[in-house]
């Protein structure tokens, strides 16, 4: 195929089948970073923008701002460049190095509201967003509150369903925003009513009820203090479960030397515990995981062996479980 636009590579990911023990079900992740920017928030990011238009909320060579951890503002700043907008990202220091030198690539203005410390300002982050668009007249895309969010997962949706029919049992997915897990379960269940949905965040999230603490998962999540949209569907969600970061980035490590699948340290969180579940059910199930980006973006901590002794993370124990559940 030859296009005329990066954006026209988005989507048309593929499904990769975990090799698991024997007797345990079927464990298919959705590869996301096979999209442009190696995330599948590039689809948000082009569904957003492409709705702004159509709302005649965005002028040609207008501005975007937007509150971003990472993976979204790249995806933005990618339209942008292709468009013609500028775009400003606001930013704490839970975001990687690599993902803030990928926006600057893009022609990104960085605006950095973390302070000395790595922890998560998301509160922050969307209160100088809104500021920045109120004051200069910019569009802020409000990920967290945008409908062009979930919107743009249907065409996650309507993928599995092109590959595998109705043969889906369990979509387990990072909450983060609600909008890849919920648009795409909603997708999903209009035409698969008994799909059982999963939720995973980083344990200390509050999305799911109990006390706020940090963690180094990023792009998913919220800390205490920051606001959960509405995005997030409680009614939709079957069951919500939290994954330690040890837990998270164990799996990736392991997925990456074992099988040579490199993924981001919150999609391994979500590999975990959709593994847990697959040594429970009958080996006829089908369990879809979304893979929301790459591991390219983590080499610095994930990947980092004295980075993960620093932080703590490494843990024998679920490198273990791995090994009983993984051929």
């Amino acid at each position: 195929m030859i296009t005329d636009k990066i954006s026209d590579l988005i989507g048309g990911t593929p499904l990769l089948r975990l090799a698991v023990a024997p007797g345990m079900g079927t464990v298919l992740l959705k590869m996301e970073q096979y999209n442009p920017t190696g995330s599948a928030k590039i689809r948000m990011a082009r569904n957003m923008i492409d709705e702004a238009e159509a709302q005649g909320l965005l002028a040609p060579g207008g501005w975007l701002v937007e509150s971003t951890s990472g993976n979204t503002g790249v995806g933005l700043a990618l339209i942008a460049a292709e468009r013609g907008y500028k775009f400003s990202a606001v930013i704490d220091n839970h975001s990687s190095a690599d993902k803030q030198r990928a926006m600057r690539a893009y022609g990104a203005e960085l605006v950095n509201v973390g302070g000395d410390d790595d922890a998560l300002a998301t509160a922050e982050r969307d209160a100088v967003a809104e500021r920045l668009a109120i004051e200069h007249g910019a569009y802020w895309t409000a990920q967290h509150l945008n409908e062009g969010n979930p919107n743009s997962y249907r065409a996650v949706a309507r993928e599995l369903i092109d590959a595998l029919g109705e043969r889906i049992d369990w979509l387990y997915g990072a909450v983060g925003t609600g909008g890849s897990l919920c648009g795409t379960g909603r997708g999903l269940r209009e035409r698969i009513p008994d799909l059982r949905i999963v939720g995973v965040e980083p344990l200390g999230s509050v999305v799911f009820g109990g006390p706020g603490a940090p963690y180094h998962q990023s792009g998913t999540g919220t800390p205490e203090g920051a606001e959960i949209g509405h995005l997030v569907d409680y009614d939709l969600i079957d069951d919500g479960i939290t994954v330690t970061d040890a837990e998270a980035f164990e799996t990736c490590r392991y997925l990456a030397r074992r099988y040579g699948i490199l993924v981001g340290g919150s999609a391994g969180g979500v590999i975990y515990k959709a593994l847990e579940r697959a040594r429970d059910v009958p080996p006829e199930t089908v369990i879809v995981v979304l893979v929301c980006d790459g591991g390219e973006k983590y080499l610095d901590t994930v990947y980092n062996d004295d980075w993960m002794a620093a932080e703590g993370l490494f843990d024998a124990t679920v490198v273990n479980h791995l090994e009983s559940m993984l051929r």
